[in-house]
């Protein structure tokens, strides 16, 4: 099992689902770490059945986050399938897990047991809540969203709240699982311990929430929902222009300088309700019915080679569609295509890290349900032997 990458000949194996656990996982495996997934037999990873839209048998939910896996089929509530779980915990570097709390530990499978039989392990464990008081909350992204603020902060206007249009929350906690697994294997490799690695959906949010977060903590401000503006910074929402709206973000007075004489307007720079960017927080509104009356004597296209010439930050509200055809003009390759043995293309979002010694490798495609269960049995047969 060998693999190329910064994270070469580290093992990890992976009991979760979904995907925080399986994005986190994803992101080390792409790194070179060797991977192998632990599924339920039949159904598998929950994802599988998450469609429309199908590639094929797969679900295009499913192969967002399981490139470069192994999948195991292993049955937990039976002896062999926790015989076997337990070996390959035994021989990985890395144990992620993000079922419910406790629900590992009643099959033996829990951090206690798995340093048992492997006492450097890093045992990373994904929860919706934390193992304590929130142990028995459901984590799901939209209820993190609610609970944890996102949704408060987040919509057209006030009463209106609204989910963002992916599961964020879980892409942000996984990148913090990722981030502390390898803190612990820095320290493992500095010392010889493992240790214990827990992330939750909430405690990854707050932080997440950055300066609105900050906002409540240290000044005792709680933030509203205020559509596309920005609760420090002015202009920066959306404007309309002659025929679609652009996003407009000056985030600073030069810009702003350079703002007012693009539209002809250079006053606007000199009033003192607009001179500074506080001035303009403290008075948007008007400043908002100057500029998009401006605005809309042109098309969006002809603000923005205007405003861009003149190194002020727009653009226009692009679908996906052509937001990764702008990455593709801007040479940042934002699409990779695998093959699987059959030869059919299987097309997948880039890992956005540029490494210039290990950058990230595609070794394998989304693997196909327990199409691995025999030759890594194989393996930890012949390690048992040996």
């Amino acid at each position: 099992m060998v693999t190329q990458g910064a994270l070469e000949g580290l093992v990890v194996a992976d009991f979760s689902r979904v995907l925080a656990g399986p994005y986190a996982a994803m992101l080390l495996a792409d790194l070179g770490a060797e991977v192998i997934k632990v599924e339920r037999p039949v159904n598998g990873d929950d994802t599988r059945g998450w469609g429309p839209p199908w590639v094929g048998s797969d679900s295009a939910y499913f192969l967002a986050a399981n490139r470069n896996k192994r999948s195991v089929e292993f049955d937990l509530a039976g002896e062999s399938g926790r015989r076997a779980a337990l070996a390959l915990a035994a021989k990985a570097d890395v144990v992620i897990e993000n079922l419910r709390p406790g629900s590992l530990d009643k099959l033996g499978l829990g951090y206690e047991d798995v340093r048992a039989v492997n006492e450097n392990v890093v045992y990373c464990s994904v929860t919706g809540f934390g193992l304590e008081g929130g142990a028995n909350l459901a984590g799901y992204d939209l209820l993190a969203q609610s609970v944890g603020g996102l949704m408060s902060i987040t919509g057209p206007e006030p009463g209106y709240p609204t989910k963002v249009g992916v599961a964020l929350v879980d892409v942000i906690t996984g990148m913090h699982a990722t981030i502390g697994i390898l803190a612990a294997i820095r320290h493992r490799d500095r010392t010889g311990q493992g240790q214990r690695v827990n992330v939750n959906l909430l405690s990854s949010l707050l932080s997440a929430l950055t300066n609105q977060a900050s906002n409540y903590v240290s000044a005792g401000v709680v933030p509203d929902i205020m559509g596309n503006r920005h609760p420090s910074v002015a202009p920066y929402e959306t404007f309309p222009t002659q025929d679609r709206p652009l996003t407009l973000t000056v985030g600073n007075d030069r810009q702003f300088v350079a703002l007012s004489a693009v539209l002809k307007r250079p006053d606007l720079a000199q009033d003192p309700r607009f001179g500074t960017n506080t001035a303009r927080v403290a008075h948007r509104e008007e400043l908002y019915e100057q500029l998009a009356t401006a605005f809309r004597t042109a098309s969006a296209d002809t603000w923005l080679e205007r405003l861009t010439a003149a190194g002020v930050p727009c653009g226009p509200i692009n679908d996906l569609a052509e937001a990764f055809s702008l990455a593709e003009r801007l040479g940042l390759d934002p699409i990779i295509t695998m093959e699987r043995d059959t030869g059919s293309p299987v097309r997948q979002v880039a890992n956005p890290i540029t490494l210039t010694a290990t950058p990230p490798t595609y070794r394998r495609v989304p693997p196909v349900l327990g199409e691995d269960t025999d030759s890594v049995l194989e393996w930890l047969e012949a390690d048992e032997q040996h």
